[in-house]
């Protein structure tokens, strides 16, 4: 039962007039997508797009899942489902209920009831938000890595499956005995080729099981890649209090965001879709060139100013964005190193360029440098090497790219430039540390070593001299100047 001091349908009517709410009843809204992953960015892009979808067409409302906990279910279900988006600018904030996630079901609990709901033929769509490590994969590579755990345990019990390529590959699977078509599949997260990659993913998967469900999955089954562009950070107990205090009610956990989004799509859905491109989505033939400007241009600045940031003391990306020094770093960064490898006629990549330094200096959104510096070893290999390898090939420096990496590194290392410890959130946290622990500070020692872990750097650059000599000079650098001053000696 709704609680009449909390967000739900019943109190709905009740929010002030400046509050924006579903033109739609969320009692009418038949599901029409599952989405793995309900996390913040979900929550603040791909929801918020069928929320005004739903107001003309109501067959595509979410089922979301959650593959880890039930934090998210527990905390949305009181409150029907609803929540609340807060889109924060230096002008002001402003605040809009979401109604397009109708369910949200849990992996862990409950496979077999989320495997039902996929096979469900209203559903044609599967989208995902599972962060770079979700997807059971070498990031170096881009390969299904056969001895992730997840995967171990889903090929003991495939039927079961908890890992996002198992569950997608099962609810396939049922559906091709049931003689359902298949449902399209949409990543959405930050995969080079994400469309690609996702589909050979499953495929591997699936080889794993049946040969003939392999030749399925590859053949059969659309995948639908996107680039998706919107800055979330993870919401803070002063951003629920603030929202609360603004409906009148509480809401258990709203999200926050900034006044941008993008979203580009490749046209794949053979059993059909929602009409995105009438809402703001770029509907394209190919969105591989979109995905690489966001992954080289906004993460992979993103990710310098994270690191550097962090290890300077600024705990937001506004805050680091305050330095002129790093503004610069990362504006020459995009300019000299990044966008020469970018082959994109009739894009303005200098106005993108300009619009991503606006991004980072939005004083409202307070996004955390801890946040983003999180899950580095799966994300340096989209964000940084792609546009490292195409820099060495044309005998191009990658002096500032090469600070973004040896920044990561003196990030894992798991201390920062005071002696304290950094709670370093990362698959390979631990190997990582360690190896910071044997080289006892040694910058060559310590490049050489992380260069060597082949799941973030393959087995091509750790023997380039171009590659190595850069990245070990910044190391040092930040070892002995620390961050701050390496990052004034870069930007003059």
């Amino acid at each position: 039962m709704s609680s009449p001091d909390r967000l739900s349908l019943e109190t709905l009517s009740g929010l002030p007039e400046t509050v924006q709410t579903p033109a739609y009843d969320p009692r009418s809204v038949r599901p029409g997508i599952v989405h793995l992953g309900v996390g913040a960015f979900h929550r603040a892009h791909q929801a918020v797009t069928l929320d005004d979808i739903l107001a003309t067409d109501p067959q595509w409302g979410i089922v979301g899942a959650s593959l880890r906990r039930a934090d998210m279910r527990d905390a949305l279900a009181p409150q029907d489902d609803l929540y609340t988006v807060a889109v924060r600018s230096g002008e002001g904030t402003a605040l809009r209920i979401v109604g397009s996630i109708r369910q949200i079901l849990v992996a862990p609990e409950d496979p077999e009831t989320l495997l039902k709901a996929m096979c469900e033929p209203a559903i044609r769509i599967v989208s995902l938000t599972v962060t770079e490590k979700g997807y059971c994969h070498d990031p170096a590579t881009g390969d299904l890595n056969p001895d992730h755990p997840d995967v171990k345990a889903d090929l003991q019990n495939p039927r079961a499956p908890t890992s996002a390529p198992g569950l997608l590959v099962e609810a396939l699977r049922r559906r091709r005995e049931a003689k359902i078509v298949p449902f399209t599949v949409m990543p959405c997260d930050n995969l080079p080729a994400n469309g690609p990659t996702v589909h050979r993913i499953m495929a591997q998967y699936a080889a794993l099981l049946d040969d003939g469900l392999a030749r399925f999955v590859e053949r059969d089954v659309a995948v639908a890649g996107t680039m998706v562009d919107r800055i979330v950070p993870a919401t803070t107990d002063a951003d629920t209090a603030e929202i609360a205090a603004a409906l009148g009610v509480a809401d258990a956990w709203p999200v926050v965001t900034e006044p941008f989004t993008q979203w580009v799509i490749e046209d794949r859905f053979p059993t059909g879709r929602p009409d995105f491109g009438a809402f703001g989505a770029e509907m394209v033939a190919d969105v591989e060139p979109y995905e690489r400007m966001k992954l080289r241009m906004l993460n992979g600045s993103h990710s310098t100013l994270a690191y550097l940031g962090y290890l300077a003391g600024y705990q937001t990306v506004s805050e680091t964005m305050a330095d002129p020094a790093y503004e610069r770093l990362v504006s020459d960064m995009m300019t000299d190193e990044i966008m020469p490898t970018l082959e994109m006629p009739g894009t303005d990549l200098g106005g993108y360029r300009d619009a991503l330094i606006a991004r980072f200096h939005n004083p409202a959104l307070k996004h955390r440098t801890w946040q983003i510096a999180m899950d580095g070893s799966q994300k340096l290999p989209q964000r940084f090497l792609g546009t490292v390898r195409d820099r060495l090939a044309a005998g191009q420096p990658i002096d500032r790219l090469a600070l973004g990496i040896a920044a990561w590194m003196r990030y894992v290392i798991g201390t920062d430039e005071n002696g304290a410890p950094i709670d370093v959130k990362d698959p390979l946290a631990d190997r990582l540390k360690a190896i910071g622990a044997e080289a006892g500070g040694d910058p060559q020692r310590l490049a050489a070593a992380y260069l060597g872990v082949a799941e973030v750097f393959g087995r091509d650059l750790s023997g380039d001299p171009a590659f190595v000599e850069p990245v070990t000079r910044a190391l040092a650098a930040l070892l002995s100047k620390g961050a701050a001053a390496t990052v004034k000696d870069f930007a003059t």
